[in-house]
């Protein structure tokens, strides 16, 4: 199932964001209880960079993917709080040898067994990673999803095309995510309707 979306302030200011959730084929096989607590913790690995399909690549690139790390942290830390676990716990985790041997040489934060070793380390049932890819100056795409740890499930995988200026885009694509990752999570992994539901 594919929900589609302009979000209304993105439009005011000129700017077009479509928004794709797509549900893993085996959703209505997962169960639609509650997969942990509301207030359980939460590793927010950094965002990644893709750009090898990109008509050009140019050194500021990765900027996007910093940019899109420091809102999707800050608006998960301003609506999760103490529930994020601190960066440097999970970069020491993400650096050990152990979730270094689940890589092949990949970074943990595009490897969904690294980043489960990793919550799971630091006794985190959720775990989000993501990613911008870059097709071209003007148009990104942000992929992100929130993994339960213990069991592998992935509970949102949500794909959001970004056209118009890389920084408006990629700071609402990212917020986006952060406030469905924040609602999920509160709601100890079930599901909501998006974007309407609170």
């Amino acid at each position: 199932m594919t929900i589609s979306f302009r979000h209304p302030g993105v439009l005011s200011a000129g700017l077009a964001l479509l928004t794709a959730v797509h549900i893993a084929p085996d959703v209505a096989a997962q169960t639609n209880g509650p997969k942990a607590a509301p207030t359980a913790r939460v590793v927010v690995l950094p965002v990644a960079l893709y750009n090898a399909q990109a008509n050009v690549q140019e050194p500021s690139d990765t900027s996007w993917a910093t940019l899109s790390t420091q809102v999707l942290t800050g608006k998960l830390e301003e609506l999760l709080g103490e529930q994020l676990v601190p960066r440097q716990q999970i970069s020491a985790a993400a650096s050990s040898a152990k979730a270094r041997a689940t890589t092949g040489n990949q970074p943990c934060n595009v490897i969904v067994a690294c980043a489960r070793l990793v919550a799971n380390s630091l006794d985190a049932p959720w775990v989000v990673i993501a990613k911008v890819s870059k097709t071209s100056n003007l148009i990104w795409l942000f992929t992100g999803q929130l993994i339960h740890a213990g069991t592998g499930e992935i509970v949102l995988d949500d794909s959001t095309e970004l056209k118009g200026p890389p920084d408006a885009m990629v700071r609402a694509g990212s917020r986006i995510f952060a406030e469905r990752v924040a609602r999920t999570v509160r709601r100890g992994g079930v599901v909501t309707n998006f974007p309407n539901e609170a």
